[in-house]
């Protein structure tokens, strides 16, 4: 299909299990919506049966394209990638394929997008999560809204409706270490939120890990915030003045009183303790260092390997 008003773009990652609802549930909203629309289908590397039920079905569907890349890459660069394949004349929903988010919104969504609005996100105002996972989610946003020195929405993910000229923007950023709904807030322009109830997985487990999460809230930190290197200055010119005044303390205790204060337990819990202190520090700048080190290096963000888009 050329030129559609509006992409989809859905990474995918071992979901077989959700795939069939996946596109029937997109096949209903194309049915009932009066746009046309084009879903583009990212394959992160899936290691189920995920990438044959794609090729199958973009072969008989020319409302969707599917692109494979040569490996996994993760949930952002697949995002990436799927934004790199964009060809509406209006906008683009960004959408996860595991059903947790409806695909019908994108009716709500465009409604604001018409009024003049070039981002309507998402904002989650419940989830059907577990505890520990709902409060961490919850806490890390919070923080990330606080030390961010831009404006980062509460509660928001990827889901969104961002228009043509952002996908320009965003395609144009050649990050390494993504975090894509920090660039979209970045940007700028004309955003609103839109409040829904996130839904549990329609089937299977998520494929973001714990260890992939904190990849991910890394990202958000170290990207969009001067934090963790100015609260670790801050220590140390806090241990300076401490270090200084007691150094004045034991001066005045040596000439006026002729004594010196002693103690090894005390000394060296000091020195264990700002070794620790030393080795944070040098984590955090290590974190931005390496973020460096990749960017440098100009690989491409990922490789595509095959592509099915049927032509109109």
């Amino acid at each position: 299909m050329s030129n559609p008003q509006i992409n989809i773009v859905v990474p995918l990652y071992n979901e077989e299990d959700v795939f069939n609802n996946l596109t029937e549930r997109f096949e209903s909203l194309i049915e009932k919506i009066s746009l046309s629309i084009e879903i583009i289908m990212v394959d992160d590397g899936s290691e189920d049966n995920t990438p044959e039920l794609m090729r199958e079905y973009s072969l008989n569907n020319e409302n969707f394209t599917s692109v494979f890349l040569s490996r996994n890459f993760g949930h952002q660069m697949a995002l990436t990638a799927g934004l790199s394949f964009v060809n509406a004349s209006e906008a683009v929903l960004i959408i996860d394929g595991d059903l947790q988010d409806p695909p019908e919104l994108l009716e709500e969504f465009y409604s604001y997008y018409k009024k003049g609005y070039d981002v309507v996100y998402a904002v989650r105002e419940k989830r059907k999560e577990s505890f520990i996972k709902r409060k961490s989610y919850n806490y890390f946003y919070r923080l990330l809204k606080k030390i961010s020195y831009i404006d980062m929405p509460l509660d928001t993910g990827d889901f969104s409706l961002i228009s043509r000229r952002i996908v320009d923007q965003l395609n144009k950023m050649p990050e390494e270490s993504r975090f894509i709904r920090g660039m979209r807030s970045w940007l700028g322009f004309k955003q609103i939120g839109i409040p829904y109830e996130r839904q549990e997985r329609y089937s299977g487990e998520s494929k973001y890990t714990f260890k992939k999460l904190l990849s991910l809230a890394f990202n958000g930190i170290f990207n969009f915030s001067e934090y963790p290197v100015k609260i670790m200055t801050r220590i140390g010119l806090i241990t300076v003045i401490i270090s200084m005044t007691y150094l004045l303390y034991v001066i005045y205790m040596r000439l006026f009183y002729d004594t010196v204060p002693s103690g090894f337990t005390a000394l060296l819990v000091v020195i264990v303790l700002m070794g620790g202190f030393q080795l944070i520090a040098m984590g955090l700048i290590g974190e931005y260092i390496l973020r460096i080190f990749f960017q440098v290096k100009n690989r491409p963000l990922f490789i595509v390997k095959d592509v099915i888009r049927k032509q109109t």
